[in-house]
């Protein structure tokens, strides 16, 4: 997908604004609370998908105001295409002149991947953040993943209801033999789609890092497994810690237990990476999935890249600028003089919520 034009009314700090994005590197740069997260969010939610800064829609309303809309010309599938979202109680959205049934129905026809700070949550923070990632990612290009993760979830839960009961009633086992059975198969589904999708993410994401440290850095990723790298399969583990389950109470092994494991140079990221390797690996991930969403869909989404300069060193922050061809990317910052080596696209100065200068570099 690519932005031509995007408007904004009633937006947010937003009265109204139109942005005509080059087909290139985007930045937007302004002092903090002026609203250049705001135009990022705004094309964000053309993907289909919630605000991904957790807000609810009555918050994207401009304060005062009974409705919010933002209107997006694009390029996708090969021709020139308008979508329209409304908000009001809820988001609404339309698709060439045509009402969809929920703005879900943009999914797949607007692609794009956002990076924003809390995303550096998935190299600091614990495997659930990990496999959120991953889970999401899959959902974009795969959309029968959505369901398929959605029923194992159920079943887990299904399995722990019971594994809280079946020590004060045997006749219980029963069905948890068929609870097993239906789990295993769901979670054995799920595995192969993660690994699949880690395949093709590893070569990409490793070639933006090795441009990020320009080879001086070596970023690997693995998937793993709880108690099951030995190569076993999900059935036999799940009867292999069938008793230490209802022991705790709870299913110990599966996708819902499984993690990436994010390395430096042989050394885990989260436990020994400085601030700025952990952004790079985070930076990293995100345009190693937009590389694999355009192997996948063969639609390159566009790049939102929120606040990503800072603690990045100035090569890091060149590759960025300069070095990533055939993308259309958007890069909020603050500070000008990020703008100053920028050597094509164009840059936009944003204060309190207006454009006061657009210019082509």
């Amino acid at each position: 997908m690519t932005v031509n034009r995007i408007e904004y009314k009633n937006y947010r700090n937003i009265e109204t604004l139109t942005l005509e994005p080059s087909d290139g590197v985007n930045v937007i740069y302004g002092e903090n609370a002026q609203g250049k997260t705001n135009l990022m969010e705004g094309i964000w939610l053309f993907s289909g998908l919630k605000s991904f800064r957790g807000a609810k829609d009555a918050e994207l309303v401009r304060f005062g105001c009974g409705f919010g809309r933002l209107k997006m010309d694009f390029s996708a599938g090969g021709r020139d295409q308008k979508a329209e979202i409304t908000v009001d109680a809820r988001r609404k959205a339309k698709l060439n002149g045509v009402e969809l049934p929920s703005c879900a129905g943009l999914m797949g026809k607007c692609s794009a991947v956002v990076f924003s700070p809390t995303f550096l949550n998935i190299v600091k923070n614990g495997p659930e953040e990990r496999r959120r990632f991953l889970d999401a990612a899959i959902c974009q290009v795969k959309p029968a993943y959505a369901p398929l993760l959605a029923s194992y979830h159920r079943l887990v839960k299904q399995r722990n209801s019971l594994l809280r009961d079946v020590q004060f009633e045997s006749s219980l086992l029963d069905m948890l033999d068929v609870i097993d059975e239906r789990l295993a198969d769901a979670g054995e589904a799920l595995i192969r789609e993660r690994s699949s999708y880690i395949e093709r993410l590893i070569p990409a994401a490793k070639a933006i890092h090795d441009g990020f440290s320009g080879g001086k850095e070596e970023m690997t990723l693995a998937y793993l497994r709880k108690n099951g790298n030995s190569g076993k399969p999900l059935r036999e583990l799940i009867k292999e810690n069938r008793r230490n389950d209802i022991l705790g109470r709870t299913t110990s092994v599966g996708p819902h237990r499984d993690d990436i494991d994010i390395k430096i140079n042989g050394i885990s990221a989260r436990s020994f990476g400085s601030q700025g390797q952990q952004r790079s690996c985070a930076v990293a991930l995100k345009l190693g999935e937009a590389a694999v969403m355009k192997q996948i869909t063969g639609e390159q989404p566009a790049v939102l890249l929120d606040d990503v300069m800072s603690e990045l060193d100035s090569g890091r922050q060149d590759y960025i600028l300069n070095h990533i061809k055939g993308w259309q990317v958007f890069i909020t910052c603050c500070e000008p003089s990020t703008v100053l080596r920028m050597c094509g696209g164009k840059t936009f100065h944003i204060h309190s919520g207006e454009l006061t200068k657009a210019e082509e570099n």
